[in-house]
C-alpha cells in the first residue's frame, strides 16, 4: 500500500523499535505511547481494518498478541496486566488505516481509565440489539467466499 506507514515499517522502509516479527506479523513500540511499553501488533500483509482482513490474519495478530501482553508482564516492566484493543475504523478512532492491535501495559497503580462510568452503564434493548448481531452473523455467513 502506497502510503501506509505501518506498511513502510514492515518492509523496513520506515523507522521503528520492533520487539518481534514472524512470517505473518510485526509487532513495534507505539511512537504516541499510552503507557510504557505500549506496542502495536499488524499484519504483513496490509488491511485497513477488520471488515477487509481475513480472519487468519487478524486471528494471528490477536495471537502474538496474547504473547506479547504476557511477556510485558514478565518482563522487567513488570506489568500487572494489559489492555488488547483494536480501533476498527475511523467511527472507532482509527487513525492509521492497517489493521493493528494496541498491548497496552497496565499497572494497579496507573491512571488510565478505559473503563470510566463502567458501574453506572445499563444494557438497552439487549434482545433487539441482540437480534441484530444475530442478523449480521447469519448476512456474514452468505457473502460468497472468494
Amino acid at each position: 500500500m502506497e502510503s501506509c506507514i505501518f506498511c513502510a515499517i514492515v518492509a523496513g522502509d520506515a523507522p521503528a523499535h520492533r520487539v518481534f516479527e514472524n512470517d505473518h506479523t510485526v509487532a513495534f513500540l507505539d511512537i504516541r505511547p499510552i503507557s510504557r511499553g505500549h506496542l502495536l501488533v499488524v499484519p504483513r500483509e496490509h488491511a485497513t481494518d477488520l471488515n477487509s482482513s481475513h480472519p487468519d490474519a487478524a486471528a494471528e495478530v490477536f495471537r502474538v498478541g496474547h504473547t506479547l501482553s504476557r511477556a510485558v508482564r514478565h518482563s522487567d516492566l513488570r506489568a500487572d496486566g494489559a489492555n488488547l484493543v483494536i480501533n476498527d475504523g475511523k467511527a472507532a478512532f482509527q487513525t492509521v488505516f492497517h489493521l493493528h492491535l494496541h498491548v497496552v501495559p497496565r499497572w494497579h497503580s496507573d491512571r488510565l481509565r478505559f473503563a470510566a462510568g463502567f458501574v453506572t452503564r445499563r444494557l438497552r434493548e439487549p434482545d433487539r440489539v441482540a437480534e441484530a448481531v444475530r442478523v449480521g452473523l447469519t448476512r456474514l455467513n452468505e457473502e460468497p467466499t472468494a
